[in-house]
């Protein structure tokens, strides 16, 4: 197994504030491609929740440890809740995208 710790200094002592265990690979791991064509369509997955015009909808569309970096706030959004009020206000522009290339 792997194992990999951070330590932080809180109250007198050494604590972990990570720690994260794994099974040795048996061989390297490689990405898998995906197609240009499977890219536009989880585009297209996301383009249709913000039709919707639901923030629940398009909060959705993101994992649970989703990070959503937004074009029109510079407050980081960590976390459903987050993701989903951000595009309370959002989608009231009634925002859609396009892929030009």
């Amino acid at each position: 197994a792997r194992y990999s710790y951070i330590y932080v200094y809180e109250d007198g002592e050494w604590k972990i504030s990570h720690h994260h265990s794994s099974v040795m690979p048996e061989s390297i791991a490689i990405g898998q491609p995906i197609t240009e064509q499977e890219v536009k369509d989880l585009f297209q997955l996301w383009n249709d929740a913000l039709a919707t015009g639901n923030s629940d909808t398009v909060a959705k569309r993101y994992s649970k440890n989703g990070v959503l970096l937004p074009t029109v706030s510079d407050t980081p959004r960590t976390d459903y809740a987050l993701i989903k009020d951000y595009f309370d206000a959002f989608l009231l522009k009634q925002p859609q995208g396009e892929i030009l290339e």
